[in-house]
């Protein structure tokens, strides 16, 4: 993405932002019948800047961020890295575990879905993979450098989660983005979504 592609989804990005409903009380997407399982992705259309910019530059897709749902002491969590959703006053960006129901808060998200892996076991060691990440409390990845797991980005996380679990969930990254200051090749999530090795569970809205 050029300089001038970058101008023109920032703008588009705004106006969007624009016409969002502020006064909307909030609620979770996640329906109450939905039973999320170890190493199960779930992805969502967020609602901030930064969503509306991945969902322009990444037109094979409806998602804007994903997360891996993991085992936390019998508890099914989101383990997922997100920049701009602070849990207090000075909480920098970085990987962070949350409830399902506030991962798809409608603060965040207007659409979501479930996806599963086709290898049960698989999935339980990415969880397992994931929690570890989660532990290491990496920050989130503001250069999405896809060499460096020292810091991820989201999508980052999900496919190196499974990657240790011995899962390949796509290729190497192909997207190129170059802003002011910073160029890279990242994944985005619908290369993600697109996985043989996933299947949809549920979507919801």
């Amino acid at each position: 993405m050029t300089l001038r592609g970058c101008l023109i989804v920032m703008t588009a990005a705004m106006l969007a932002m624009g016409c969002t409903d502020s006064g909307t009380e909030e609620r979770t997407l996640l329906p109450a019948d939905c039973e999320l399982r170890p190493g199960d992705l779930v992805f969502r259309r967020g609602t901030g800047l930064t969503s509306h910019t991945v969902l322009i530059a990444d037109n094979r897709g409806n998602y804007s961020h994903v997360g891996i749902v993991a085992d936390s002491a019998g508890v099914m969590m989101v383990v997922h890295a997100v920049p701009g959703e602070p849990d207090y006053e000075g909480d920098p960006d970085r990987v962070k575990m949350e409830p399902p129901e506030k991962f798809f808060s409608s603060l965040n998200a207007s659409l979501g879905e479930v996806c599963r892996p086709t290898d049960s076991v698989a999935g339980r060691r990415a969880a397992e993979a994931a929690m570890a990440f989660y532990r290491r409390r990496p920050l989130f990845d503001h250069q999405y450098d896809s060499q460096d797991t020292t810091k991820l980005y989201c999508t980052q996380l999900v496919i190196e989660a499974y990657r240790k679990a011995g899962v390949q969930l796509t290729g190497p990254p192909t997207h190129t983005f170059t802003l002011p200051g910073m160029s890279c090749i990242c994944w985005l999530p619908s290369d993600i979504y697109q996985s043989d090795q996933l299947r949809s569970v549920m979507t919801f809205e």
